[in-house]
């Protein structure tokens, strides 16, 4: 959970623990100045990395959520100068915003924070940001563990169950997966993996080469750069096979289409990785630093969505603060090919038109959806949408009007917006807006089933219990809400995030306990896909948010 350094309350590093710092800031040095001690400013250092750095960046300059330096200067293109920082905003006014949240999109983190860690994280963001140290092949090397030895993998499924029914289920502040079966709705583990899984990526159906047993392995990444191996095939009390690390904080991870390698990208060092699929041995290291589509140098580039293209031998890596997308070749590991697509910042989440051919992905800054053309490598569209689109694993369907159509839900604003993506056919409707629906809330998440007539749509970044506890159904024929489901009315806890099952006749909902994540109470809540009546609940989970069924997964279905 830890980025292996410590600091003391100048921020200056005393305890590095995989690297050598390349340097590092001290915070203000004068008695009236912001100042913290030595536990307050290490607490909050930890604090910050878990439940800020993902919009706000390790060093504070800004992404998705605002820049967070002490103190900012910006220069216009017509001259003109705007300063701005923490400093300026000053203590009472930042305690308000990390208790209350921004219509912007910030949650309010009263819920997860306690008064005193508020008033110590204001203190901490006024403060410079201490500098992280970078990572090697070596270092990550040596980070890796194998749990069980590849020549005692199982030639088939040990626990005779419906495996490709599995749904693994993020379990997100205390560092671990859940295997459920979707058929009998068991829990069957609980995985210990890194801290906060962003992601699980399976190996895929792939056009050009087929891995062997497209969905058995499963590779988790989690904030804290730690990758891991899960096989789907072990008794449950066996299904963590390898890790390794590759990254102090890190966000996503994809599996090549033919099954040999994995690729983890990381936030910090801003680089992604390539790792053995069978190993777990890491065996290169490409920085993402360099110009962004503004012509400015970015040190903090991260990598935010990575993707198996499903028609090509490569992936494509969202280079979040740089505003490109990178479609890497791995076909040749020693002479890397990497075409660089200008697109807009700051890229997050992205998914694939049901062709394979078209990665769509969220440009959310710009409140820009961006589309790419995998076949051609080059720009395809870009189209504005509302405040800070979301989609995470996207929603793919037929429209009476448009043809075929995805859609996202907004950060910051409560809105589905839903345009064409079939240029083919509808070269017309393609990659313009066929209509968007106003919800309640601004969500992080929305879903559909080729089988059913629905769409999904979260609403957990609305500050108001009520809302951020329920879920609201779109008709596919109409475009309208037909149904608003309210989880839970249970103080601290919200809806977030949706997975069919395998035939598409249940949909899974998490109730994610913010407030007490470390107890065992959260659930995932399941409905009927066609009546929308509540149909169940499996209880004892810790955190649940992400959950992601074998067979959707790995034949693409969005």
């Amino acid at each position: 959970m830890s980025l292996g350094i410590s600091y003391n309350k100048t921020g200056r590093a005393f305890g590095v623990g995989l690297a050598m710092l390349l340097g590092s800031v001290a915070a203000p040095a004068l008695a009236e100045e912001p100042a913290l001690s030595d536990e307050a400013f290490e607490s909050s250092k930890q604090l910050y990395f878990e439940q800020c750095a993902g919009c706000h960046g390790v060093l504070r300059k800004g992404a998705t959520g605002k820049n967070l330096e002490p103190h900012w200067k910006k220069t216009a293109a017509d001259g003109t100068v705007t300063e701005g920082g923490t400093l300026q905003l000053g203590q009472e006014r930042l305690e308000k915003i990390i208790a209350w949240g921004t219509e912007g999109g910030m949650n309010n983190f009263s819920d997860i924070m306690s008064e005193q860690e508020i008033k110590d994280m204001a203190t901490y963001i006024m403060m410079d940001a201490p500098k992280p140290p970078e990572m090697s092949l070596e270092q990550m090397m040596a980070t890796r563990k194998v749990y069980v030895e590849e020549e005692d993998y199982p030639t088939e499924p040990l626990h005779g169950r419906n495996w490709e029914n599995f749904f693994v289920v993020i379990e997100r502040d205390v560092g671990k997966v859940a295997v459920i079966d979707g058929d009998t709705k068991e829990v069957l583990t609980h995985i210990p993996t890194g801290y906060a899984v962003h992601v699980l990526k399976a190996s895929e159906h792939h056009a050009l080469e087929e891995p062997e047993q497209p969905g058995r392995f499963w590779y988790t990444m989690g904030r804290d750069g730690k990758m891991t191996k899960i096989d789907l095939w072990q008794t449950p009390d066996k299904m963590l096979v390898s890790e390794v690390k590759i990254a102090y904080d890190a966000r996503d991870v994809a599996v090549s289409g033919d099954g040999k390698y994995v690729i983890g990208g990381g936030y910090w060092p801003p680089h992604f990785a390539i790792v053995d699929a069978q190993t777990m041995e890491p065996v290169k290291v490409v920085s993402t630093r360099g110009v962004n589509v503004d012509g400015d140098y970015v040190e903090e580039a991260r990598v935010a969505a990575i993707y198996t293209t499903p028609n090509e031998p490569t992936w494509i890596v969202a280079v979040k603060e740089l505003g490109q997308l990178w479609q890497v070749d791995y076909t040749d590991l020693d002479n890397l090919r990497i075409d660089k697509i200008d697109s807009a910042k700051f890229l997050h989440d992205g998914f694939f038109d049901p062709t394979g051919r078209y990665f769509q992905i969220a440009a959310n800054a710009s409140n820009k959806m961006v589309v790419v053309d995998t076949e051609t490598h080059k720009l395809e569209a870009m189209i504005d949408t509302a405040a800070l689109p979301h989609p995470g694993p996207g929603a793919n369907w037929n429209d009476p009007n448009c043809g075929p159509v995805a859609g996202t839900t907004h950060l910051g604003v409560g809105t589905v917006t839903v345009w064409g993506n079939d240029p083919e056919n509808r070269p017309d409707d393609a990659w313009k807006i066929c209509y968007e629906v106003e919800t309640d809330g601004p969500g992080l998440f929305v879903r559909t089933h080729p089988n059913s007539d629905y769409i999904w749509a979260d609403q957990t970044k609305h500050p108001e219990p009520e809302v951020q506890q329920s879920v609201q159904v779109i008709s596919k024929e109409t475009g309208e809400i037909v149904k608003t489901i309210q989880i839970t009315e249970d103080e601290g806890s919200a809806a977030v995030h949706f997975e069919f099952n395998a035939d598409g006749t249940e949909v899974w909902v998490s109730k994610w306990n913010l407030s007490d994540s470390l107890e065992p109470n959260g659930q995932i809540v399941i409905f009927d896909a066609k009546t929308l009546e509540e149909i169940g609940r499996i209880e004892g989970l810790y955190a649940p948010t992400g959950k992601f069924n074998v067979y959707n997964r790995s034949n693409h279905v969005t």
